[in-house]
């Protein structure tokens, strides 16, 4: 469990030179100290971890607690501070406003580290104290504020530097984040570069000062974070944009209540020195520069569709000293140009007026996280002008051209820039298949590794095949027919979920201009592994309709939890549905009511030209039966599917019993393997989702939660009316806990895993949820399971420690989302708001007059706490339910199996002896087929041999 790896972190808690007073304890007492360890984790398992060592030092020792989060520039440490800042509520101090100049930023010497520390030492002795606040338009210091040292008990500094060692005896907690655009950047240098460099010249040459004055410092950090992430569509920006007439024409609905702001950008493309003049743009970087500070973007990444312009979230600030390591390495400034912007904030959405020097033009954009809002508020504000979809870049190269390489890329017996010392034989960049030691298998510091094996600058490009081999030697493929025999080539790759997200917009772009509407996209794999999460994201981008085959249930199926049986999808229904698009028909889909287990009406659907995609997810969407009516097919593998495995494998190892992970699948998803992973194979695009979402603080519900009655009126006068809808659902809430693990005495909900039984579904929760002040900080949904999952966890030995009944009234507008939950055996209910926005929650609270009532415990808590011990059974429930909770297992177990034995009825799943017996048996035939296929082609190779010295004989 996480809690044990928090205890590694530290024992009692305290800085390196926080000793304990003389105490009145017993001598076994000693001051404690943060141990070093080398946790190498995600940037959301950092962040979890990074929650729960605050929480858990803050109630070992009295005072402040500081952190410190240190990293090279574009590593993320800021991201990190921030979202943890939120979580705790508490001070984060950004060393970038201690700058002495404005020179370099990264420069140790331009960080008055005087001042900081004197900050961290009144606060750490209880004083108020005043930190100052950089202008980096002006490029000094204009302002100060003043941190209250009670406001917060947490404190958080975060820069370059915030593990030097002038720091690091008043930091409690040292935190290290590497990677993000640092790495990229280098695993893109290097792809250009090629050879020539080793992997520490290119460190010296971009990040001049990290190996000398940062890296030493990221070593005496307890948690080591590896950040992955650079840029996703995930969080994508929408752009509409035209040509204006004026730089300050704003539509009058616009300046209304708001105020225009105005900034000054430098933005330049650097070009690649080994690229030809034919390069493409996506190979150049880009820079731009606001004040004193740079900001790099790899490429021009965006995706066009119909009139928007499709960005993600791609500039991280570098230093100066970065963009001059650049153009020492051979990289050219082929395009630069001056952008001013005046821009009007609205919420979600805003609007810019912008001038671009080059062009001598201005132009009106339109931006905001959500496609439909940026559409809609155009339309609103009646603006009909021709939109333009290329990018500044492409309109100055369509008037200027490409210009000219002035020079040849710079030889690789020259060293170039300032370098101390000689590069003797550098470490191949760019390998062939040959056995020279690739980069990535080489031993390389934790801090300098690049997190991905290979960089493709390039995104991949969809090609097309024919599915009729008489079109292969045929050069004209008739119009007519090109839509029936010309398919997809599949990747030949695997993709994490980011890039996935990119090529496969990218493929219904392709398939659009090639083959027309309409394009009907398929995404399957197993539950929890993301299907939902990425279709919604594809037809945000996209602009089409989800179709969940989730909707296509049989009544009598969901009856016996049989959801995870391909029978249980009315194929009929759905094949007429994909034939009625295909032949641009309206047709009517179903709608399926969870809570009641049956359909509840039917939904028009049309797929226009003017959108032309529809997309279908769900578990059996690439089944043979399906996948051959589909234009792409989308495969999803991981997510809370492979966090569920790894969870029993870690448990099962706590109590001193090893499981592959395979033995594990094969137990508690015994449909998977058999009857989805098959299917899979044949995707077109085959996706990874490393994305965590249990522990990310990207997927993460605020809760408040109380037991203060509140009147139906009052909740409804918190929402907004026009949004308002309302429903009523039971669940069973089921602890599941494997036997050895130690529990001290009490059931803890962190040692357990909680299955949710709710209108005839299951769904898992396998990780505690943070708590912190009034929050529950929780996983924005529960995730979906099938009886057989929950079958498969009893069979491997976990026992049903605790059952909770309990009927919910929910009440929701969109933003707020407040549940009622009537506990059986608690005479009064419970509140609990839920948000993923903080403030909003806290203002629905207030408004609800619940402040002081509010309380962080589970149900299982409160419930435990009100049983006395006498009227407890052995393991923790009340007697009286001892018996309706057998009831339930034995109902899991016999629909489990039966599950199971329907998919195979040829061998039994139940008992993990007998899936092991059955692995056994499958790998002697294995080793029996390799044997004689060894032997056979032993005989081959030998008579082709003896035939080819025969030849040589005669001739």
């Amino acid at each position: 469990m996480d809690d044990e790896v928090v205890q590694r972190v530290f024992q009692e808690g305290g800085r390196d030179y926080f000793q304990q007073q003389p105490s009145t304890s017993s001598s076994s007492s000693s001051s404690s100290i943060l141990q070093s360890l080398p946790l190498h984790v995600s940037f959301d398992h950092g962040y979890y971890l990074l929650v729960k060592s605050i929480q858990e030092l803050r109630e070992k020792k009295e005072g402040l607690v500081t952190v410190g989060i240190g990293g090279p520039s574009g590593s993320g440490k800021s991201s990190l501070a921030e979202k943890v800042a939120s979580v705790i509520g508490c001070t984060a101090i950004s060393m970038e406003n201690y700058r002495i100049g404005f020179d370099e930023g990264n420069d140790l010497d331009s960080i008055d580290f005087d001042a900081l520390v004197q900050n961290l030492e009144d606060l750490t002795n209880g004083k108020d104290t005043v930190v100052p606040v950089f202008d980096f338009q002006h490029k000094r210091r204009t302002d100060s504020e003043t941190i209250k040292s009670a406001s917060s008990g947490v404190v958080i500094v975060d820069g370059t530097y915030a593990l030097h060692a002038r720091l690091r005896s008043l930091l409690d907690i040292r935190v290290a984040v590497v990677g993000g655009v640092h790495f990229s950047l280098l695993s893109k240098v290097q792809y250009d570069i090629g050879d020539c460099r080793s992997l520490d010249s290119l460190i010296d040459s971009i990040f001049p000062l990290f190996r000398k004055h940062i890296e030493p410092d990221l070593h005496h950090a307890q948690i080591r974070i590896n950040n992955s992430f650079v840029s996703s569509f995930r969080e994508a920006i929408y752009k509409l944009k035209c040509r204006s007439e004026s730089p300050q024409a704003f539509p009058a609905q616009v300046l209304q209540g708001n105020e225009a702001q105005t900034d000054n950008f430098i933005e330049m493309y650097l070009r690649p020195p080994s690229a030809s003049e034919e390069a493409r743009i996506n190979d150049w970087i880009k820079v731009r520069q606001s004040g004193i500070r740079y900001y790099l973007a790899l490429g021009d990444q965006r995706i066009v569709d119909k009139h928007f312009i499709i960005r993600p979230k791609a500039e991280f600030e570098v230093g100066r000293m970065t963009l001059g390591g650049l153009l020492a390495l051979g990289y050219t400034v082929v395009v630069s140009y001056k952008r001013a912007s005046t821009f009007v904030s609205m919420g979600n959405l805003s609007m810019s007026l912008e001038t671009i020097d080059t062009l001598g033009e201005t132009f009106m954009v339109l931006r905001g996280t959500n496609r439909k809002a940026v559409g809609a508020e155009a339309l609103r504000l009646g603006i009909t002008r021709p939109w333009i979809t290329k990018s500044y870049l492409e309109m100055i190269l369509e008037r200027k051209g490409v210009p000219r390489l002035n020079t040849p890329p710079p030889s690789s017996s020259v060293l170039i820039g300032n370098q101390e010392r000689t590069v003797v034989a550098p470490k191949p960049i760019r390998v062939t298949p040959n056995p020279v030691t690739r980069l990535e298998d080489l031993p390389q510091p934790w801090t300098r590794s690049p997190t991905k094996s290979k960089m493709e600058p390039l995104v991949a490009t969809w090609q097309f095949i024919s599915s009729d081999p008489s079109d292969v030697d045929d050069p004209v493929l008739v119009s007519s027919s090109f839509r029936d025999t010309m398919k997809l080539a599949p990747m030949p790759d695997s993709y994490d979920l980011d890039r996935g997200l990119l090529l496969a917009v990218q493929a219904i772009q392709a398939l659009l201009e090639n083959k027309g509407v309409p394009v009907i996209v398929g995404i399957g794999g197993p539950s929890g592994s993301g299907k939902t999460s990425l279709a919604h994201k594809m037809a945000n981008i996209v602009g089409c309709e989800v179709v969940s085959l989730e909707s296509y249930y049989k009544t009598e199926h969901t009856r016996d939890f049989k959801y995870d049986d391909f029978g249980s999808i009315d194929l009929s229904l759905l094949l007429k549905n994909i034939n009625d698009i295909k032949k641009g028909r309206k047709t009517k889909t179903p709608i399926f009511d969870l809570e009641t287990g049956a359909r509840s009406g039917l939904k028009e659907l049309i797929v226009s030209e003017d959108c032309g995609v529809i997309i279908f997810e769900g578990v059996y969407a690439l089944h043979p039966d399906i996948r051959r009516a589909l234009d792409l097919w989308i495969a999803v593998v991981g997510g809370v599917h492979s966090h569920l495995i790894s969870r029993v494998q870690r448990d099962k190892s706590r109590v001193g019993c090893f499981m592959s992970q395979n033995e594990i699948m094969m137990t508690v998803f015994p449909m998977f393997q058999q009857h989805i992973e098959p299917h899979l194979v044949h995707a077109h695009l085959k996706i990874r989702n490393d994305f965590d979402p249990v522990l990310s603080p990207e997927s993460s519900l605020f809760v408040l939660k109380s037991n203060k009655q509140v009147a139906y009126q009052d909740i409804l006068k918190i929402l907004d009316r026009a949004k308002i809808c309302s429903s009523a659902q039971n669940f069973i809430d089921m602890y599941l806990r494997l036997p050895g693990i130690p529990a001290n005495g009490h059931l803890q909900e962190s040692d357990c895993i909680r299955v949710r039984i709710c209108e005839g579904r299951f769904a898992v929760l396998i990780r505690e949820p943070i708590r912190e002040g009034n929050f529950i900080i929780q996983p924005k949904v529960d995730f979906d399971i099938s009886v057989s999952t929950v079958a498969g966890l009893l069979n491997l030995g976990y026992q049903a420690e605790a059952y909770i009944e309990a009927a919910a009234f929910i009440y929701q507008d969109g933003k707020i989302l407040v549940e009622v939950d009537h506990l059986q055996d608690i005479p009064s209910p419970y509140l609990q708001i839920k948000g993923v926005n903080k403030e909003a929650v806290t203002s629905a609270g207030s408004a609800l007059n619940l402040d002081g009532s509010y309380t962080t415990k589970s149900y299982l808590q409160i419930i435990m706490e009100r049983l006395p011990a006498i009227e407890r059974s052995s393991n923790g429930i009340h007697a009286r339910q001892s018996a309706r909770l057998q009831e339930l297992v034995e109902l899991i177990q016999s629909q489990g199996s039966c599950s199971a034995s329907e998919s195979s009825p040829s061998r039994e799943v139940v008992p993990i002896e007998g899936v092991i017996e059955d692995m056994q048996s499958r790998i002697k035939r294995l080793e029996r087929w390799h044997a004689i296929n060894t032997v056979l082609w032993t005989f081959l190779m030998s008579t082709v041999i003896g035939y080819s010295l025969y030849r040589r004989k005669r001739l």
